[in-house]
């Protein structure tokens, strides 16, 4: 197998920097989803329901689209930065290239978050995302997306390779030239899809979306006979189908067909609630939810008797956000750890920034930063700076609950000499 090394550095330092503003850093890739390969092909898996599951079919199903837009928004949209461990558990903020390049700009075409939503959005549909790093001289200068369906992770003596299919033409990567976060598994050299596992699931889900479809195209009225009293010639046969379309489709619902020469018409209708259509389609939906690890309501989705507001929910909300989101975020961070962050800058991490979640729900944000701030844990223009408000003059200092009186005070007080007893 030949091992393709591409240029592992770019002369000059501002052309790159030009490139990523604009231009186009390394190689090209299409990302078509009618180019993956393997299982994830337009032909996908069938399933015992009769039909092709691959990820585009499957993301035709508005809960599997849900889920991975939910997800994959929700922590894309989360600020991302790097930070460095001070002595005493204190952090401090990184600004460096590896910085920019996860935070603000990764490749020459894409946003921090168009990027980590692409990612995110593959490591849920096939259980893996790739980015091929780019170097320059020895510093990481960007990551360029790969599409998961046309990598695959292999040996080669022992060592572990990227076969990448590139515009049709099959490249082996070597490990350090490839940026891989993998999904739930059992610690092989891939995650696992829950498209690709799910596939019965979802192959019962687009039957079912199909059989519905049909029923509407038909105008919600299933097919039915016409019984005639003589044997037909092969012409009125052709003149019978051809009045026959004229009343067919849901845009033709409501006309009255006129029966003549001794025709009656025999119904075989299909009662919708009769066959467990609506029920079906709404279980889908529940099951689908499972295999992404997303509650039904994130998706606007509520199973019968539930309502869709109320502490319940929230409660729901919270318990995605600590089982879901944030196990995904977790494996991210620890990949970035161990192969962005150069050995020298052990003490540096990446990190999204969980509180983010609290931006939108004002209530909760506010109840968050006093009970910091309350506990001495925070300062006030700490707080401030959450808030974007500018700092105040005496507010670098902790306080605790009582007159609210800085932390410093209330020590020098316990430690103060007691005046001597009488």
């Amino acid at each position: 197998m030949k091992i393709v090394d591409r240029p592992t550095s770019i002369p000059a330092v501002p052309r790159v920097r030009n490139n990523l503003v604009g231009g186009d850093l390394g190689k090209e890739r299409r990302l078509r989803a009618d180019q993956a390969g393997g299982w994830a092909a337009v032909h996908g898996r069938e399933s015992n329901a009769g039909r092709q599951v691959s990820v585009e079919s499957a993301m035709e199903l508005s809960a599997v689209w849900a889920c991975i837009r939910q997800t994959a928004q929700t922590i894309s949209a989360l600020p991302l930065s790097v930070y460095e461990k001070r002595e005493g558990g204190s952090r401090q903020p990184v600004d460096d290239r590896l910085s920019e390049i996860l935070t603000v700009t990764p490749n020459a075409r894409q946003t921090a978050m168009e990027h980590w939503e692409g990612q995110i959005a593959w490591l849920l549909a096939n259980g893996n995302c790739y980015a091929e790093r780019i170097h320059t001289g020895r510093h990481l200068s960007a990551l360029d997306p790969m599409p998961a369906a046309l990598v695959e992770p292999i040996l080669v003596g022992g060592e572990l390779r990227y076969r990448v299919m590139d515009r049709g033409r099959e490249e082996t990567l070597p490990a350090e030239k490839v940026f891989h976060v993998r999904g739930f598994g059992f610690g092989g050299l891939k995650g696992l899809s829950a498209i690709r596992y799910g596939v019965q699931s979802m192959g019962a889900g687009l039957a079912a979306e199909e059989a519905a479809a049909k029923l509407f195209a038909n105008g919600m009225q299933g097919s039915g006979f016409l019984k005639a009293k003589q044997t037909l010639s092969p012409d009125q046969r052709v003149q019978l189908q051809a009045m026959l379309s004229n009343y067919a489709g849901s845009s033709n619902a409501g006309k009255m067909m006129v029966l003549e020469a001794g025709l009656e018409w025999l119904p075989a209708t299909l009662n919708p609630e009769d066959a467990q259509m609506l029920e079906t389609r709404q279980f889908t939906i529940e099951d689908i939810c499972r295999w992404f690890g997303v509650p039904p309501i994130v998706i606007g989705h509520s199973a019968k008797g539930q309502t869709m507001w109320g502490t319940g929910v929230e409660q729901i909300l919270i318990s995605w956000m600590s089982q879901g989101l944030n196990p995904l975020m977790r494996r991210i961070e620890a990949r970035i750890r161990r192969d962005l962050i150069r050995p020298v800058q052990r003490n540096a991490y990446a990190e999204w920034n969980r509180e983010g979640i609290l931006q939108m729900e004002s209530k909760a944000k506010s109840e968050f930063l006093l009970g910091l701030v309350n506990g001495g844990i925070m300062t006030p223009n700490e707080a401030r700076e959450k808030l974007n408000l500018p700092r105040i003059e005496g507010g670098d200092s902790l306080l605790v609950q009582g007159a609210m009186i800085t932390l410093d005070e209330l020590l020098s007080r316990v430690n103060a000499p007691q005046p001597p007893r009488t």
